[in-house]
């Protein structure tokens, strides 16, 4: 995903859910992603880089292959840092990373999310 193609789905995003910090789209090895600029207690961007390009794909890969074995898939993971959430899920040919606040609520909002994504902008 191009990033003139990427940039209005992250501003969507920031649109839509203001509980959303920062949205990374990785797809077809192109990276694209973008912080809210109001955000405090936020990564570093040349971290927030390397998070996308190495370790969340190794952690999507590791976890779809255990729930792959017997527990029905993978869905999408959610990571608990001290200072956020991040959400992570594979789309077709990548990922999409979306940081939430510390406030969020995690039992509605990822689903909410991954439903606007799909809805909106056929990202499933």
């Amino acid at each position: 995903m191009n990033e003139m193609k990427a940039i209005p789905i992250i501003e969507n995003l920031f649109h839509s859910f203001p509980n959303i910090r920062y949205v990374a789209l990785y797809w077809n090895n192109e990276l694209v992603f973008k912080q809210k600029e109001e955000t405090q207690d936020s990564s570093s961007g040349e971290t927030d880089r390397f998070e996308e390009l190495l370790v969340n794909p190794t952690l999507l890969t590791l976890a779809t292959q255990r729930g792959n074995i017997d527990c029905g898939g993978l869905d999408y993971l959610l990571i608990a840092y001290g200072n956020f959430h991040q959400l992570v899920k594979t789309i077709s040919n990548g990922h999409v990373s979306i940081c939430l606040d510390k406030n969020s609520d995690l039992n509605n909002l990822p689903k909410e999310i991954f439903l606007f994504l799909k809805e909106n902008h056929n990202i499933q």
